[in-house]
């Protein structure tokens, strides 16, 4: 409350962790400290950023104060209004990290880290975030669509990935901040899902309501990691017959997001767990792939094939999108479950993104220290 007099203030969590560090000293790490601490690898670190985890489990553990944070991570950022007119205007923006284009009836949002073949990192996240704002306040168009773009790495030179989830190279490098993962799982993925939320009106499904859009993902090779949690917040799912879906938290030593709360929705507990848990690989043309795969088809058609799943999806209409997802949330993960999921990821989280076994597991899954930033 004192933080956000008492809740009338909206503080994203960026903000707010530094926020209780000046108001109760020694509760949560100083930017200063934090800076200094991110110039070492990982592995060199002391871990500072564990009380934000900590400080943030208590805030989500609030019910209160949890939803209160979640209402102001699904409000527009303000950098939106300064582009917003521009996609209006002239149909795309370019922001470094992601892409949106109008193209037809839909706002297509691509993730541009071409050098780390589309992953998601500080440097990107905010950019696509800003581009879900885009394509959600868009008036021209209907629906909005994520895929990945076109990558620079030899042995996929001229294809699109959709991504590679976690940057591994800049975890191991300690240029991923713990921080990192709620801009992420309560940033643009969650106003995927949910959409965005208006300062006046709570975004709970019961009493408030968000200005959202369907979306449809277009997977190209393939969405490991966050790339496959993002599949888990669309409304349709489109997918190459050559490309494959993984969660390797276990090889990884974290955990995939809101994935152990919504996959079990889509394969069952069992495939869940085994992909999770033991790296179990999930192909888009395979019987567990098309349990979140809505249409697989040939490499060489996924182009054709998204502009007809747009024209299938527009054609006639989409009144009732917006209402049926909130009926399916309402009765899956209304905000009050995901406030208390995001409870216990906090803690987790921040004690998985400085163990010795992360790091263990990358140098000897990844090769990390052998990798270039």
């Amino acid at each position: 409350r004192g933080l956000t007099a008492d809740y009338r203030n909206f503080v994203r969590i960026e903000q707010l962790v530094f926020d209780a560090a000046g108001l109760v000293p020694g509760l949560t790490p100083g930017r200063d400290a934090l800076t200094r601490e991110g110039e070492n690898l990982l592995k060199d670190q002391d871990g500072l950023a564990v009380d934000q985890g900590i400080f943030l489990a208590h805030v989500f553990a609030h019910q209160s104060a949890g939803c209160h944070l979640l209402h102001a991570m699904l409000l527009v950022r303000p950098e939106t209004a300064d582009h917003l007119p521009r996609f209006i205007a002239r149909g795309e923006v370019d922001l470094g990290g992601a892409f949106i284009k109008r193209t037809g009836k839909a706002a297509v949002v691509e993730i541009r880290n071409p050098r780390f073949l589309n992953a998601i990192d500080d440097t990107v996240v905010d950019s696509i975030e800003i581009a879900v704002d885009l394509a959600i306040l868009d008036p021209m168009s209907e629906i909005a669509v994520l895929r990945g773009g076109f990558v620079e790495h030899p042995r996929y030179a001229g294809r699109r990935i959709f991504s590679a989830g976690l940057n591994l190279t800049h975890l191991y490098q300690g240029k991923i901040s713990y921080l990192f993962y709620y801009r992420h799982i309560t940033g643009f993925e969650n106003k995927i899902y949910r959409g965005i939320a208006r300062a006046d009106a709570s975004p709970d499904e019961v009493m408030g309501t968000t200005t959202e859009k369907a979306w449809v993902a277009a997977v190209d090779t393939f969405a490991i990691g966050g790339g496959c949690q993002h599949l888990l917040v669309m409304d349709y799912v489109l997918a190459g017959n050559d490309a494959y879906l993984t969660l390797p938290a276990r090889k990884e030593g974290i955990m995939p997001g809101a994935a152990n709360m919504r996959l079990p929705r889509f394969v069952g507990d069992r495939i869940a767990r085994q992909a999770i848990m033991h790296g179990r690989r999930l192909d888009c043309d395979s019987a567990e792939g098309r349990m979140i795969c809505d249409e697989v088809v040939s490499p060489q058609d996924m182009d054709g094939a998204l502009a007809r799943v747009i024209d299938d999806l527009t054609s006639s209409g989409i009144v009732s999108a917006v209402s049926n997802r909130r009926g399916f949330r309402v009765a899956q993960e209304p905000l009050d479950l995901f406030r208390c999921y995001l409870a216990v990821y906090a803690r987790e989280q921040a004690y998985c993104h400085y163990s010795p076994a992360l790091i263990g597991n990358l140098e000897r899954h990844w090769n990390a220290h052998e990798r270039k930033a």
